[in-house]
């Protein structure tokens, strides 16, 4: 009962930060699952199930504040799920010649570096310019690049897309923030859901976990969503520049075989959002008060 309470607020904490950047959660839980003993496709198995939940969770909160523009993030998941397929072969390609454990974590990296650059480059990530931008004048050409970046990734990596899909979206159409986190939630959401059924039949997990992990969650993701109307545009990118930063770090670390100083670099990242988000709230009521 007691590891069942942990898991609850573990979900919780990590809605949090799906409902807020629009990532899904599994780039966090799949590496704390990993290192609490669980295995690894039962790991990525759990991870799909709570991203699909914490989607729903999030896209609900989205919608109701006109954060989701539909026929975009239609067009990324249909793109998503087609990649989700293109992406397998690849990686089963990769672990059978032993390649798996380097090269995929070199491509995160990589990543990583070019959006938190890109997002905290003098605080903001500018839009291509429609005059120049070969994609910007074929937007349909561009979200089908992006669902597919973003399913393909979440293939490869067992994430949910989001990471790639929300800096995307800001660069390439000039979304805001809060615009492309609500956009890619759906995407999201398709993707995982592709993805979780292909190991939903073959593979058992722990349906008190996962079950544990997703309420948690739901809760978590609408929290997340209402927090984000105290920060700007401009603060979410700065936040998810840094996310980003401190992923690559503990990427990095597991590169090196240190998993547990990696873990320990993310939950850094939850804690001091977690404070930011305390001091904030605080600070509006102390305003409301006066």
């Amino acid at each position: 009962m007691e590891h069942l309470l942990v898991y609850l607020l573990l979900g919780a904490i990590i809605g949090v930060m799906s409902g807020m950047f629009g990532i899904g959660g599994g780039m966090f839980l799949t590496p704390i699952l990993l290192l609490t003993g669980v295995s690894p496709v039962e790991s990525i198995t759990i991870s799909l199930f709570y991203t699909m939940g914490t989607s729903v969770s999030g896209m609900a909160g989205h919608f109701r504040m006109k954060n989701t523009t539909i026929r975009r993030s239609l067009i990324i998941g249909a793109s998503g799920i087609a990649a989700t397929q293109s992406a397998q072969p690849l990686v089963l390609w990769m672990e059978k010649k032993g390649l798996d454990d380097t090269i995929i974590p070199i491509f995160y990296i990589t990543l990583l570096v070019y959006f938190s650059y890109s997002l905290l480059k003098k605080g903001k990530m500018q839009p291509v310019s429609k005059k120049t931008s070969f994609i910007s004048r074929r937007p349909l050409l561009g979200l089908l690049l992006i669902g597919f970046m973003g399913g393909f990734v979440s293939s490869a990596l067992g994430v949910g897309g989001g990471f790639i899909i929300v800096p995307l979206l800001i660069s390439i159409f000039g979304e805001t923030a809060k615009k492309a986190v609500g956009t890619s939630m759906v995407g999201v959401l398709m993707i995982v859901s592709a993805g979780f059924a292909g190991y939903a039949f073959t593979t058992e997990f722990n349906v008190k976990l996962a079950s544990a992990l997703l309420l948690g969650g739901l809760a978590g993701a609408q929290a997340g969503v209402k927090v984000i109307r105290y920060f700007t545009s401009n603060e979410i990118k700065m936040m998810l520049g840094y996310l980003y930063i401190f992923t690559m770090l503990s990427v990095s670390l597991k590169l090196f075989h240190q998993k547990g100083a990696g873990l320990g670099v993310v939950s850094l990242f939850i804690l001091l959002v977690l404070i930011r988000i305390g001091l904030r709230l605080l600070s509006k009521r102390k305003i409301r008060s006066h």
